[in-house]
């Protein structure tokens, strides 16, 4: 069906699913996303993510930390197809190729992050001592990935139908809907692991066990200080973008929100980049090692200190080259 434009020129505009670019009878407005992306912005983006993921895979051989390394590659690579997908529309916004790459690598790509951060409370209880934890510590691992991986599929489903489904509304908004469900399934398993972590601190807290020298060497440990705030940072952003993706969607394809770029960079292009930054910057090789395959405790020792002091003694951190847990990725 055409609409009739009620101006003195009386030009007819096609339906969005027949356009394949900028006409007179096809304005950008018409187009899902309303605007040209910005060419700049993307552009950081993908270089931001590529140099991220070559780091990710530098690190990730240097301190044999795998699992770590799988998500946030995949996560950095995912970013940035999906920002190279924004720019082709930049050229052209009725661009199905590029509008199919970008809805299913920006939707996908958080849920990896949100993976590598799953990965450390597994280690963290391990090391503080997992006897305070309600959920056995290998647990983790498997509640929270399978429920990411959940997530992923319905979001990789959802994104496929609405990306090749432009011509047709109905199964366009099946798309839509099913990419919300998944992403309301990762807000879920989010809340449901800063319930978990919570939970955890709280009682390791009020235990009155004196922590082991490793736990306490790594509780004076600034590095390690930086990278549990990092890291709880990190978590806030995915989850501040994971609500706003919701939001957005909700309104249908072309709704005011999702025709909004700078709601859509602050709240989704600079939150996961933030996360990726604080994920790498301060990757666990370098401020919590228990994650390498590599990695050997120290003898099992007691602080007298608890969880508020550590003490003077010094453990080592990282011994590169031996076996001590190599279940970083389980």
């Amino acid at each position: 069906m055409t609409t009739a434009n009620p101006n003195p020129s009386n030009i007819t505009y096609l339906p969005t699913h027949l356009c394949t670019e900028v006409t007179p009878q096809c304005p950008v407005e018409h187009s899902i996303y309303g605007y040209y992306p910005s060419i700049g912005g993307n552009a950081f983006f993908v270089g931001f993510f590529f140099m991220a993921a070559a780091f990710q895979l530098y690190a990730g051989i240097r301190y044999k930390t795998w699992t770590y390394l799988v998500a946030m590659f995949l996560g950095c690579v995912d970013q940035a197809l999906g920002y190279i997908g924004r720019a082709i529309l930049h050229n052209n916004p009725f661009d199905s190729v590029g509008f199919e790459i970008q809805i299913c690598c920006l939707i996908l790509g958080p849920a990896f992050n949100s993976a590598a951060i799953y990965l450390v409370l597994k280690h963290i209880t391990l090391c503080f001592g997992p006897e305070y934890s309600r959920i056995p510590p290998r647990w983790y691992t498997y509640i929270f990935i399978t429920g990411d991986l959940i997530s992923l599929v319905i979001q990789a489903i959802g994104g496929g139908i609405a990306a090749t489904s432009l011509s047709d509304e109905a199964r366009q908004a099946v798309g839509d809907h099913l990419m919300m469900a998944g992403i309301a399934f990762q807000v879920v398993t989010l809340a449901f692991f800063a319930t978990a972590a919570t939970w955890y601190i709280r009682r390791r807290r009020q235990a009155p066990e004196p922590l082991s020298s490793e736990a306490a060497g790594f509780l004076r440990s600034p590095k390690f200080r930086a990278f549990a705030v990092g890291f709880a940072a990190a978590f806030t952003a995915i989850l501040i973008r994971c609500v706003y993706r919701i939001v957005e969607m909700a309104g249908g394809w072309g709704n005011e929100i999702m025709q909004n770029e700078a709601s859509f960079i602050a709240l989704d292009g600079c939150m996961v980049s933030f996360a990726t930054l604080i994920q790498t910057v301060l990757h666990p090789g370098w401020c919590f090692p228990r994650l390498s395959s590599a990695y050997t405790p120290p003898p099992n020792r007691t602080s007298t200190s608890g969880m508020r002091s550590a003490p003077g003694e010094t453990i080592e951190m990282y011994k590169e080259g031996e076996s001590g847990f190599p279940d970083d990725h389980a």
